[in-house]
């Protein structure tokens, strides 16, 4: 069975819970809602594993902090040995309008700890992301206030269906392929 880690980025805390930083943690949780699973706690991470046509996905939530999230990234895929080329992490993204997706074999950090944190752990930044647009309507300086802040009223109206679009994405990675999915879901959103 083909396996895959599959890693969505967050801060731990329910102070963090609906803050635009934990797209991650929403986008798991929406996949594994709607496969009937759930999360446990395990080492690094809330862990979660589905099973789709012969292959494996690793789900994991770090609880590390964004900052650290690269350790969690490494033990998992040592632990299930999983390549690096089946590792997707789900990440929040300012420079992406809101519900934009954009899927990318690789690429750099972009100014994001959870990002920086993970290409020190693998030792390069060749590792698939799916990018989430959060938006990035916030005056100069007030970008961490955003990121940590609360959605609006339409973005949370909207964060279904874009929860829903990047479970899809992420079943897509896994049964497609990272071409076809660029291909299939990368642009406008909800």
């Amino acid at each position: 069975m083909k396996k895959y880690l599959i890693v969505g980025l967050g801060n731990i805390g329910s102070e963090y819970e609906e803050t635009r930083h934990n797209i991650g943690f929403k986008v798991l949780d929406r996949l594994a809602n709607r496969s009937g699973i759930s999360f446990s706690s395990d080492r690094l991470a809330s862990k979660a594993e589905l099973r789709i046509k012969g292959r494996i996905l690793t789900l994991i939530k770090p609880s590390t902090y964004m900052n650290l999230s690269g350790k969690a990234v490494r033990y998992w895929m040592d632990a299930q040995k999983i390549p690096v080329e089946n590792v997707l992490v789900i990440v929040d993204d300012v420079a992406l309008s809101f519900a934009h997706l954009r899927l990318k074999t690789k690429g750099s950090d972009g100014g994001h700890n959870g990002l920086k944190s993970i290409q020190q752990s693998l030792g390069g930044n060749n590792y698939p992301r799916l990018r989430v647009g959060i938006g990035g309507d916030y005056p100069k300086g007030g970008q961490v206030d955003y990121v940590l802040g609360k959605w609006t009223e339409q973005e949370q109206k909207d964060l279904p269906k874009l929860t829903d679009r990047c479970a899809d994405a992420i079943e897509s990675f896994c049964l497609a392929g990272v071409t076809n999915t660029m291909n299939a879901f990368n642009g406008e959103g909800v």
